[in-house]
């Protein structure tokens, strides 16, 4: 199977996941294989929150055309330019993927078969139905990939190498568990916003969808502010009301309730808009429905800060005040080269 074989599967299945949006689904009589795969790839997606409560269609919907997106032909090369082609000798990869967000370890399983590897996948509990269906689709397309794709519910076995994500709790097992193998092993992360009271309403407004997109499940999610001290929030609540229909979420509110009485019997000094409270706190990971915020002296001290903990952070927000980071509204849409932790996936598959 050649790259060039694999880089058109894929993006034939970019043009089938375009299909699908949570307004406009439209069937493109042009795309291969829809009488099989159309209807119930939009009724899985329909059904995805008795699968797991939080995938909401329209987070599931989100998620595919966040995929849709990346899933060009341009930008396959593009990310596969970087690297030099070269022919492996195929080894079984096994993913154990997390289950926090839709297709969460999507650009895993894209990762290993585009290196030439077999994979061996361990799906999260709480996203069993939707890389399988994909994976499905892509056999069609390239019947090849059907010896090269395993999925299984129990121990991974047999595998060569292996690619984990989970907390830092999980992760200290993974460590120990697969320690005699070549590994990737993915502890939790958090995203933060660097403001400077400067930033625009319609910026503000896009940070609410870093924060608030999947519910703030992901790493990606922003969960922190860095603001400048006498910073005045009012701007900034002023924004989050674009999101304010995010409490009727049975899910969401449940949470908003528990950890807002949580801070209150504390005791704790927050701000609230009655979807969503800030406290001021010197961690990074928020509970959900809740962001922290620290205050700052000088820019200087955050990128500081933000450098010495960069092993705790996935994503930096803000409007080119730290080198390398995000623009707002961004974060849960990064590129095929956008690596998390950092770290460069394709090179480790390359080079087994």
């Amino acid at each position: 199977m050649s790259q060039n074989d694999k880089i058109k599967s894929f993006t034939e299945l970019g043009k089938f996941l375009a299909q699908f949006s949570p307004n406009n689904t439209t069937r493109n009589t042009a795309v291969k294989h829809n009488d099989l795969f159309f209807d119930r790839f939009e009724a899985l997606i329909e059904l995805s929150p008795s699968h797991n409560g939080w995938f909401t269609p329209e987070q599931v919907y989100f998620a595919v055309q966040s995929w849709a997106e990346a899933l060009t032909e341009e930008n396959l090369r593009q990310w596969l330019s970087a690297y030099t082609e070269k022919e492996v000798a195929p080894k079984t990869v096994g993913l154990v993927l997390a289950g926090n967000i839709p297709l969460v370890g999507f650009h895993d399983f894209l990762s290993v078969l585009v290196s030439g590897h077999n994979v061996l996948v361990k799906t999260s509990s709480n996203d069993q139905k939707l890389l399988p269906f994909l994976a499905e689709y892509l056999c069609a397309v390239l019947p090849e990939f059907k010896n090269q794709i395993t999925f299984t519910s129990g121990q991974l076995e047999n595998y060569d190498a292996v690619i984990a994500t989970g907390s830092n709790n999980t992760a200290r097992y993974f460590e120990y568990y697969f320690k005699d193998k070549p590994s990737i092993i993915r502890k939790s992360r958090n995203s933060v916003a660097v403001l400077n009271g400067q930033e625009t309403q319609e910026q503000l407004v896009a940070l609410g969808e870093d924060i608030f997109r999947y519910f703030g499940l992901g790493c990606r999610n922003v969960s922190k502010l860095f603001v400048p001290k006498g910073y005045d929030f009012t701007r900034f609540f002023e924004a989050m009301f674009a999101y304010q229909d995010v409490i009727h979420y049975p899910k969401y509110a449940n949470n908003y309730d528990y950890n807002k009485a949580v801070f209150l019997m504390s005791n704790f000094k927050i701000l609230d808009n009655g979807f969503l409270t800030i406290k001021e706190d010197s961690s990074y990971a928020s509970p959900i429905s809740s962001v922290f915020y620290e205050y700052y002296d000088s820019i200087e001290d955050v990128k500081t800060r933000l450098e010495t903990d960069r092993d705790l952070l996935q994503c930096i927000v803000s409007d080119h005040l730290i080198q390398g980071s995000i623009p707002f509204g961004k974060t849960q849409k990064p590129e095929l080269w956008d690596y998390a932790d950092h770290v460069d996936t394709l090179d480790f598959l390359l080079n087994l």
